[in-house]
């Protein structure tokens, strides 16, 4: 695989991993989330080039986008939270399901085909693409709903973040923003919720991968250690200039632009689930 390519294939890998890791964290400080969203369908075409096999590819992607996303959640739930903006009694709640649903998901990754992660890929970010595209605000309530619906949401949460390689950032800002909370409130809680499910999932994708064949080079189980020395660094250094924007700037054109993305990679994995 890796040892099958030139110099110059390493160095644009690494140059298109860090370029990748800079816009990561500018969105992780934007919209409060991790930035699986970008980094799954990025991996996804470099670990392609690269010759990982396709049972193999896909829980690569997911569980090294959930351990690069460790430190830029982290470092954007501080940032929020050193402005007074994280709700910590919501996220004490959501806590342990959340962690639960991660430690499940990542169980599945060990038996679950290629295609059980893209169709929850392309459902997910379909669902957010079409909110940030449509620019739609829904009200669901004034407020948030009781412990129960709360600690079910944290649940299925976990379970699908685990599975698409997110932060859980996206759907616990729609929940939210559904019940009237304001949307800095929001981002900043749902960057807590990314400390949650990348941590814990990102161990989970480790043991998952242990001992599978035709895992490339520098992994450690379906996290490619590789990977998370491109991104990492620099989606750290950038995560605080997305929290300035977040709380400075109008966010409808950075959304509409993210909700194009995300729609292209739905396509491209719908497309490689038929084959094409």
């Amino acid at each position: 695989m890796i040892a099958g390519h030139s110099v110059m294939d390493l160095v644009f890998l690494a140059l298109a991993l860090a370029a990748a890791g800079a816009l990561t964290g500018v969105l992780a400080g934007v919209f409060g989330v991790g930035g699986g969203a970008l980094i799954v369908p990025v991996l996804y075409e470099l670990f392609r080039l690269i010759g990982v096999p396709e049972a193999t590819r896909m829980p690569l992607c997911v569980g090294t986008s959930l351990a690069i996303i460790i430190p830029t959640s982290i470092r954007s739930f501080q940032s929020h939270r050193s402005r007074g903006a994280v709700d910590m009694d919501l996220l004490r709640i959501w806590a342990i399901p959340t962690v639960v649903g991660v430690l499940i998901g990542s169980f599945l990754a060990r038996y679950a085909p290629p295609e059980v992660f893209k169709i929850v890929f392309v459902v997910i970010a379909g669902m957010s693409a079409a909110r940030l595209l449509g620019n739609f605000r829904w009200n669901l309530g004034d407020d948030l709903p009781g412990k129960t619906p709360l600690t079910i949401f944290g649940w299925v949460n976990g379970v699908l973040s685990a599975l698409m390689g997110i932060g859980g950032g996206q759907t616990a800002t729609m929940y939210m923003t559904f019940y009237g909370r304001t949307i800095h409130q929001a981002v900043a809680t749902s960057s807590g919720v990314g400390v949650l499910i990348s941590i814990p999932g990102a161990i989970g994708y480790i043991l998952a991968g242990w001992g599978k064949p035709d895992l490339p080079p520098l992994s450690l189980g379906f996290v490619s250690l590789l990977g998370v020395a491109a991104f990492a660094p620099v989606s750290v250094m950038t995560a605080p200039l997305g929290v300035k924007l977040a709380h400075a700037l109008s966010k409808r054109k950075l959304e509409t632009a993210f909700g194009i993305f995300l729609l292209i990679v739905c396509l491209r994995f719908l497309s490689s689930i038929f084959g094409y």
